[in-house]
């Protein structure tokens, strides 16, 4: 069996060497890294090139592209259509009412990077943090078809509307004792999920920090206990909707 963990920060985790091994100790075969500003963006990049098992999303969080000027959002936009053969997707990128403010700002970032993505033709990771309804709406307007809800904390309401556009939700390791996410599961079918661990947020066992992709396994866990699959059978099905999205 492969594993895989469709969304995780390998740049703000520790040892990334002992990250990747452990990865590889639990049949983690796919670790999809997400940048979230210049720098990241760079180091996913230098991950996607020194480890096989990485593969590469490019974008600016929401609360960091609030910090960049219209001339910096263009530059780093412009960089990542340069290296478009390297990355999977546009990401993460979206909106955050949590730690953010300026909606109107952060719609039209977002709806760079929607354009991004849409020029490409990659898959969009979407942050909507806070701001899930109005995320949801800004991409319906847009026409997105690829999409990854990730880590998607919106009403059940707004999941049956994602589902109907054709899109993806990602799963993190913590739904092991989340029940938003484990109602998530529940709901919908499995053709429409993915895991992710988020890391080195999100870990499976609550209050424990320091999340690395090795644990993405519990996502899998829990959806097989959830939907009564076996194990093998919640990695097939989840490889298959990799493919289709990440593909």
């Amino acid at each position: 069996m492969v594993f895989i963990d469709t969304h995780c920060h390998l740049e703000i985790c520790k040892d990334v060497d002992k990250v990747i091994e452990n990865a590889k100790a639990k049949d983690v075969g796919v670790i999809v890294t997400s940048g979230g500003d210049v720098k990241a963006n760079r180091l996913a990049l230098e991950f996607g090139e020194r480890f096989e098992e990485v593969e590469v999303c490019l974008g600016i969080y929401p609360v960091d592209a609030l910090k960049m000027s219209d001339v910096e959002l263009d530059e780093e936009i412009e960089f990542i259509l340069g290296v478009d053969e390297k990355i999977v997707g546009i990401g993460e990128v979206g909106l955050d009412l949590k730690h953010g403010d300026d909606l109107e700002r952060q719609i039209l970032i977002f709806e760079k990077f929607i354009d991004l993505a849409s020029r490409l033709g990659k898959v969009l990771v979407v942050h909507s943090r806070g701001a899930e309804k109005r995320a949801v709406e800004v991409l319906v307007e847009k026409g997105v078809k690829k999409v990854v809800m990730h880590c998607f904390c919106g009403g059940l309401d707004l999941v049956d509307r994602i589902v109907n556009n054709g899109w993806y939700l990602s799963i993190p390791a913590n739904v092991v004792f989340d029940e938003n996410f484990q109602e998530v599961v529940e709901r919908i079918d499995i053709s429409r999920l993915l895991c992710e661990t988020d890391s080195p947020f999100l870990h499976p066992v609550k209050g424990s920090r320091n999340n690395e992709p090795a644990n993405v396994i519990e996502s899998y866990k829990k959806i097989a206990e959830i939907k009564g699959l076996d194990l093998g059978e919640v990695e097939v099905e989840l490889e298959k909707n990799f493919k289709k999205v990440f593909g």
